[in-house]
């Protein structure tokens, strides 16, 4: 596997379950180690030994199991929020209660999180709009890079809009983000550059905006017609 990220573009991650896209996902945030191989961050070869190192890299990623890996149910969408910036500045070194419902409150209204009540627990949300906290947690980080993992499973036609649009504004800003999606035609549209994956090769790449079809294809069979 082999794949370069640039500031400022969308690149996509194509492929059958079981390609290797979540395990490539989780080896660039250093939840899973490697075999072999590097990763190089500004063009200096980087160690991730944990999330945490890819964080202080400002490395940001939201997992696919929402439920399971990405939210803390019982906590309040505030604490939710502010979890990862916590983390990277260590827990010794709390968050003021003022500058904790300042960030809230902006990131709450610039992503449209409703119920707009940073007390309510996460629990309570629907699906498009948690995904919309865990989304808010690591843009208060301002990320490099952020990678996600079916950002859009699960969740209603307007919130998926709204994540989308939101994806796009941000490589628009200068950040680099990592796109995966089992949608075709949502990673057709939304990336840049899109890179297709089988039995965790990268087989191919297609720019970005090519017919689904042509995806399918190249999916299907590792070249292109």
């Amino acid at each position: 596997m082999s794949l370069e990220i640039f500031s400022g573009e969308v690149v996509g991650l194509a492929g059958l379950l079981g390609s290797g896209r979540t395990e490539f996902a989780r080896l660039l945030f250093g939840a899973d180690q490697p075999t072999t191989g590097q990763i190089a961050a500004a063009g200096k070869p980087v160690r991730l030994r944990s999330p945490r190192a890819a964080i202080a890299r400002k490395f940001a990623f939201t997992p696919e199991n929402r439920k399971h890996e990405g939210i803390v149910a019982e906590l309040s969408v505030r604490d939710n929020l502010v979890l990862a910036l916590q983390a990277r500045r260590g827990f010794a070194r709390p968050l003021s209660s003022k500058a904790k419902n300042d960030l809230v409150r902006r990131y709450i209204e610039a992503l449209d999180i409703r119920p707009a009540d940073p007390d309510l627990p996460i629990k309570n949300l629907s699906g498009g709009n948690q995904q919309k906290v865990l989304l808010a947690r690591w843009l208060i980080t301002r990320p490099n890079l952020l990678i996600l993992d079916e950002p859009t499973r699960g969740i209603d036609v307007a919130a998926k809009a709204q994540i989308q649009r939101l994806i796009t504004e941000l490589a628009g800003d200068g950040m680099a983000v990592l796109f995966i999606s089992a949608e075709l035609d949502e990673v057709a549209r939304i990336s840049d550059r899109i890179a297709v994956l089988r039995d965790g090769v990268n087989v191919a790449q297609i720019d970005g905006g090519c017919p689904v079809s042509e995806l399918t294809a190249l999916i299907a069979t590792g070249s292109q017609r």
